[in-house]
């Protein structure tokens, strides 16, 4: 397996995703990889209280905002493309637990030029599924590209719009 890392810098423009980036302090500054030979985007993850929903649980929420970043890092490196979350449908399987690492692995299912399918999971040590994920990402245009990261994008980050 070769994975490779997933960073926002590498495309030129500021991010302070909540999910992803290491310089968010108030974050969960999950590193995400490109699995290349499954096709699948990875990261392991372990949270503490300050993300707690029920005393011992991962917030809910929180954990849907995992799904939903795996599934973004999907379209952009399988699908090759910029997309934003147009419709999700999750199932809890499982609690995820404070202080227990998981893995997070996310898929694209169906692409076309301008939607895409990806499916996601959280999953346990024993690889068993505690949260899962179905969504359809929208594909962005030019327009609303520069509009979301407040400047124009270059030729090759223009190759993975509409």
């Amino acid at each position: 397996m070769a994975l490779i890392a997933l960073r926002n810098e590498t495309w030129g423009f500021d991010s302070n995703c909540f999910v992803c980036e290491p310089k968010n302090q108030l974050g969960l500054r999950i590193p995400f990889a490109h699995d290349d030979e499954r096709d699948v985007v990875v990261a392991e993850f372990s949270l503490d209280a300050t993300f707690s929903g029920a005393p011992s649980f991962v917030h809910g929420g929180v954990s849907l905002a995992i799904l939903d970043e795996a599934q973004s890092w999907a379209t952009i490196a399988v699908a090759r493309k910029f997309a934003v979350t147009g419709e999700t449908t999750s199932r809890f399987l499982r609690p995820v637990r404070l202080d227990k690492t998981y893995r997070v692995e996310a898929r694209v299912e169906d692409q076309g030029d301008e939607k895409l399918r990806t499916t996601a999971a959280i999953l346990d040590h024993k690889d068993r599924a505690c949260v899962e994920s179905e969504a359809t990402f929208i594909v962005l245009s030019e327009a609303v590209a520069a509009e979301a990261i407040g400047q124009p994008l270059s030729e090759e980050e223009a190759k993975y719009l509409r």
